[in-house]
C-alpha cells in the first residue's frame, strides 16, 4: 500500500517542497552554533525588574479589555450576517452569495492591516486596536457560525414554520439554541487568539502590554522585558484554562 506509484510520487513532491521552502526561508540549524551570544543576551534579562509591576498589570488589563471587546462586538455583528450567509436560512441566493463574499473579504484582511489603517486614521491607542480585532472577527465568526447553522437539525425550524412562525423567527428560536454551545466555544477560542493579536497591535501603537513590551525592548530595558514576558505568559495560561473550563461546562 505504501509503495504504490502515486504514494511514492507524493512523497518525492513533499521532499521537494520541503527543500525549496528551506532554501527560501534560509532554514539553517547551524546558526545555533553561536549559542554563547544567546546566553549572554538572556543573562541581561535578570534580575527581573518588579518596580513597574502595577503599571504592567494595568496594561495587562487593557490588553484583556481590547481582546474581550473586539471578540464580543465581532460576535454580535457576525450573528445576523451568519444567518444571511447560511444556505438554509438566507432570504435569497443573492444575499447568500453576497454575504459569503463579504465575510471572505473581511476575513482575508489580517488584524495588523486593519490596525495600521485605523491607527493611522484615528490615532494611537487601544480603541483602533479594538476595531481592528472586531472587523477581522466578524469575518471569522461569520464563517464559523454559518457552517454551524447549515449543519443544524432542520426539524425544529420546519415545525415552527408549520405553526405559522416567520422564517427569521423560526431560524432564530430553533437553530440558535442548537448551535449556541459551539458558538460560545468559538468565542472563547477567538478571545484567546485576540489576546495574542492585541500584543502584536501594541507593537504599532495599539496600547496595552504589547506596546510596553515593544518600548522596553526598544530602550534596552531587558529586566523590564523579562517582567513583561512573565506577565504575558501568566495571562495567556490563565485565559486558556478559563476558556477550557467554560467550554467544558457549556458543551
Amino acid at each position: 500500500m505504501w509503495f504504490r506509484k502515486r504514494n511514492i510520487l507524493t512523497f518525492i513532491l513533499l521532499i521537494l517542497f520541503i527543500y525549496i521552502s528551506m532554501k527560501l526561508t534560509e532554514f539553517d540549524l547551524t546558526k545555533f552554533s553561536n549559542f554563547r551570544n544567546m546566553i549572554d543576551f538572556m543573562s541581561q534579562w535578570f534580575p527581573v525588574n518588579y518596580s513597574n509591576l502595577p503599571d504592567v498589570l494595568r496594561d495587562t488589563l487593557e490588553t484583556l479589555a481590547m481582546a474581550f471587546l473586539g471578540s464580543l462586538f465581532g460576535l454580535v455583528l457576525a450573528l445576523p450576517l451568519s444567518f444571511a450567509a447560511a444556505r438554509n436560512t438566507a432570504p435569497s441566493r443573492f444575499i447568500y452569495q453576497f454575504s459569503r463574499v463579504f465575510l471572505s473579504i473581511v476575513r482575508s484582511i489580517p488584524e495588523i492591516v486593519f490596525g495600521l489603517i485605523l491607527l493611522t486614521s484615528l490615532g494611537l491607542g487601544p480603541f483602533p486596536a479594538v476595531l481592528a480585532i472586531m472587523f477581522h472577527n466578524i469575518g471569522v465568526f461569520g464563517k464559523l457560525i454559518s457552517e454551524l447553522i447549515e449543519a443544524a437539525d432542520p426539524g425544529p425550524q420546519e415545525a415552527m414554520k408549520a405553526v405559522g412562525a416567520t422564517s427569521w423567527l423560526a431560524s432564530l428560536f430553533s437553530i440558535l439554541p442548537q448551535i449556541w454551545p459551539n458558538v460560545l466555544s468559538h468565542y472563547f477560542y477567538r478571545f484567546e487568539v485576540a489576546i495574542r493579536t492585541s500584543l502584536i497591535l501594541g507593537f504599532i501603537g495599539g496600547g496595552g502590554i504589547g506596546q510596553r513590551l515593544f518600548n522596553d525592548f526598544k530602550t534596552f530595558q531587558y529586566p523590564s522585558v523579562s517582567l513583561d514576558v512573565i506577565v504575558i505568559m501568566i495571562m495567556v495560561i490563565v485565559v486558556d484554562f478559563f476558556g477550557s473550563y467554560v467550554r467544558n461546562r457549556v458543551i
